[in-house]
C-alpha cells in the first residue's frame, strides 16, 4: 500500500471515529446547555449502550434492530433516573457540586457494571456483515463504518430538526439561553432538564452501540471515548452543536493521521494535547460558545 492509499485509509478511519466523538460531544452539550454543568456520567452512557447491546444480541439472541432500540431505551431511562434523583434533589445546586456529583455517579455506575459484566472485553456482531468494500485510491471500508456514518448523520439531522422545528426543542433552547426567563414564560424548566438527560443518555448509548462491533466493548469503554468526546466539544466550542460535529471530525482525523504516520504510541494523548492547546489559545473553541445561536 503506497502513501496515498495509506492516507486515504487513515482519513476513513478518522472520519469514523470522529463521528463517534461528535455524537458524544453533542451529548455533553445538551446537558451543559440545560444545566451549565459537565455531565461525566456521559462516559458511562457509552459503556452501558455497548454492554446492553452485547447482552441483548449475544446472550439473549434478540434481533439486532430490536436490541438497538431496547438498549437505547434502557440507557435513556438511566439518564432520566439520574436527573430525577441525585441531580434534582441535590441539596446544593452549585455547578461545581453538581459536576462532582456526576463524577461520583459515574464511578458508582462503572463499579456496578463491572460487577454485572466483569472486566473482559466482549465483541458485538457487526450490523450487516464484515466483507470489506474497496474504494478508490486503494482504501477499504467495512459495512459497520457505513452504519456509523449513516446513523451519525441521522442523529445530527434529527437533533437539528428537533431543536429548530419542534415546540419541545424550542423550549429546551429557551431554557438553555435563560432558565429564569424561560420559567417566567411558562416553560416547565425541570421537565426540559429531564429531557436533556434523556437525550444525553440516548446519544451516549447510540455511540457505544455503533462502535462496539469495531472496537469491542467493556464496562469501562466509555471513559476514553467520553473524555475524547468532551475534548471535541471544547475544540468546536462548548455548547455549540455545529462545533461538536466539527470538533469531532477534526479530532478523529488528527488522531488517525497522527497514529498512522508514526505517533501511534501517542494516539490517546493527541486529543488531550489538542484540548490543552485550545484552552490556552482559544478557550471558546473554533466556533465560539452558545447553543442558542448554532443548535
Amino acid at each position: 500500500m503506497d502513501v496515498g492509499q495509506q492516507i486515504a485509509q487513515y482519513i476513513i478511519t478518522g472520519l469514523t471515529i470522529g463521528a463517534i466523538y461528535a455524537i458524544v460531544a453533542m451529548g455533553f452539550n445538551i446537558i451543559h446547555n440545560a444545566t451549565g454543568i459537565v455531565n461525566f456520567t456521559q462516559c458511562e452512557f457509552i459503556s452501558l449502550g455497548g454492554m446492553f447491546m452485547y447482552t441483548m444480541v449475544v446472550i439473549f439472541r434478540v434481533p439486532m434492530v430490536i436490541s438497538f432500540f431496547v438498549s437505547m431505551g434502557g440507557v435513556t431511562l438511566i439518564g432520566a433516573l439520574i436527573e430525577r434523583g441525585p441531580i434534582r434533589y441535590a441539596r446544593s445546586k452549585d455547578r461545581i457540586v453538581l459536576i462532582f456529583l456526576t463524577i461520583g455517579l459515574s464511578g458508582a455506575i462503572r463499579g456496578a457494571a463491572q460487577q454485572i459484566w466483569g472486566t473482559d472485553n466482549v465483541g458485538v456482531p457487526s450490523f450487516s456483515g464484515e466483507d470489506a468494500i474497496y474504494l478508490p485510491l486503494g482504501a477499504t471500508i467495512v459495512p459497520q463504518h457505513l452504519w456509523i456514518f449513516a446513523i451519525s448523520l441521522v442523529v445530527m439531522i434529527g437533533l437539528h430538526y428537533f431543536f429548530r422545528k419542534t415546540l419541545t426543542g424550542k423550549a429546551m433552547r429557551a431554557t438553555a439561553v435563560n432558565r429564569r426567563a424561560a420559567a417566567l414564560m411558562g416553560i416547565p424548566v425541570n421537565r426540559m432538564v429531564l429531557y436533556s438527560f434523556c437525550l444525553s443518555g440516548a446519544l451516549g448509548a447510540v455511540a457505544g452501540m455503533i462502535i462496539a462491533p469495531v472496537t469491542t466493548t467493556s464496562y469501562d469503554t466509555g471513559i476514553m471515548l467520553g473524555l475524547k468526546g468532551f475534548a471535541a466539544a471544547i475544540l468546536g466550542g462548548y455548547g455549540n452543536f455545529a462545533g461538536a460535529i466539527l470538533g469531532g471530525v477534526i479530532l478523529g482525523l488528527l488522531e488517525s493521521l497522527g497514529a498512522g504516520l508514526g505517533a501511534s504510541r501517542y494516539k490517546d494523548a493527541i486529543a488531550f494535547m489538542v484540548l490543552l492547546l485550545v484552552l490556552f489559545i482559544r478557550p471558546t473553541g473554533i466556533m465560539g460558545y452558545g447553543e442558542s445561536k448554532n443548535a
